[in-house]
């Protein structure tokens, strides 16, 4: 594993202000690293804040610094004017600077940019990177960032980090978990943080709308490929039948991902007409990162995804379909379009 770029570690120690965000719809290792990065700063006597596009997801509404998390650009930009242009941002767990949302191009203005991330498929972007794809989470490094700042892990920073470590490894499940992610873990624990109830916020927090959800996208579940690809599919009548939001569909894909047979799980979210986004979840041999450099898209070995415009959710799932027939061997069924 490649150590923290001393150039990153120096501007840290240099700056006072810090602008921190991460990529749009953001998940647990998302948020967990850009408020434990918070707490760190703000430990070391510097001003943060934490910039995100949407309102943080109910799902994560619990996290200690959720109420932190500002959507105002008018409030990011006076922070930055306050700074006299000096304030330095940080972008956390975000591949692709395409992924920073709507409003990219005036965040990309604050310079400048460092960017923390643990994507295999990272597009370069900023003036300075630390990217780790054998890391476990973008968590896991936000911790070393701290060791190596000699700042003291507080109960709040180790809350939110070891949300990000433990839901980007699927609670310790995926291959990227290393025997560092357990010692991180451990010293996590040891900070007061209560992995019982951390599981419970995370997985016992769900509304009836998700679960409504949740049984119209399993109805849709169907197996290609000698049964090695299941597939499932939301849709905007989906969303409006259950009353839930696009929030609430994350993990879905982990459900047909377990299905004893399965190699690659593919999840078609059709969020608004003609705007899809296709997630996949892989285990065993085939490298779901390279499958979505296909279609311009990117991620892990066992997870990624990309984005369609302007086709119908039959033709994305046919083209998905026939590329990974290819990369998994095996003659395309009558049903794969």
């Amino acid at each position: 594993m490649r150590g923290i770029p001393e150039t990153i570690t120096k501007c840290i120690s240099d700056n006072q202000r810090f602008v921190l965000l991460t990529h749009i719809h953001p998940d647990g290792d998302a948020l967990g690293s850009m408020f434990g990065l918070a707490d760190i700063l703000e430990g070391m006597g510097k001003e943060v804040f934490c910039f995100v596009e949407e309102p943080v997801s109910q799902l994560y509404a619990f996290l200690p610094g959720a109420g932190r998390a500002s959507c105002d650009l008018d409030a990011l930009h006076e922070f930055v004017r306050q700074a006299h242009d000096k304030a330095m941002m940080i972008a956390l767990d975000s591949g692709d600077d395409n992924r920073l949302g709507k409003y990219k191009d005036e965040l990309l203005a604050i310079t400048p940019l460092v960017v923390i991330d643990h994507h295999k498929s990272h597009k370069e972007y900023g003036e300075c990177r630390w990217v780790e794809p054998t890391r476990s989470s973008t968590g896991e490094m936000v911790y070393e960032l701290a060791m190596a700042l000699g700042v003291e892990i507080s109960y709040s920073c180790a809350f939110h980090l070891y949300v990000a470590i433990c839901t980007d490894t699927g609670s310790f499940r995926f291959d990227s978990t290393h025997p560092r992610t357990f010692q991180i873990a451990a010293r996590l624990l040891e900070a007061g943080v209560n992995p019982a109830e951390i599981s419970c916020k995370i997985y016992d927090n769900y509304s009836v709308a998700r679960l409504s959800l949740l049984q119209l996208v399993l109805a849709t579940l169907t197996l290609y490929a000698a049964d090695q690809v299941a597939c499932i599919h939301v849709t905007p009548d989906m969303f409006a039948a259950s009353g839930a939001a696009v929030q609430d569909i994350e993990g879905f894909i982990d459900y047909p991902r377990s299905l004893q047979t399965v190699k690659v799980a593919v999840f078609i979210k059709e969020i608004q007409p003609g705007q899809i986004a296709v997630s996949l979840r892989a285990k065993g041999g085939c490298d779901v990162a390279e499958i979505a450099k296909v279609f311009n898209g990117g991620g892990h070995r066992n997870a990624a995804g990309f984005r369609f415009s302007g086709k119908d959710l039959a033709e994305v799932r046919s083209q998905v379909l026939r590329v990974l027939n290819n990369d998994l061997g095996v003659q395309p069924d009558s049903t794969d379009g």
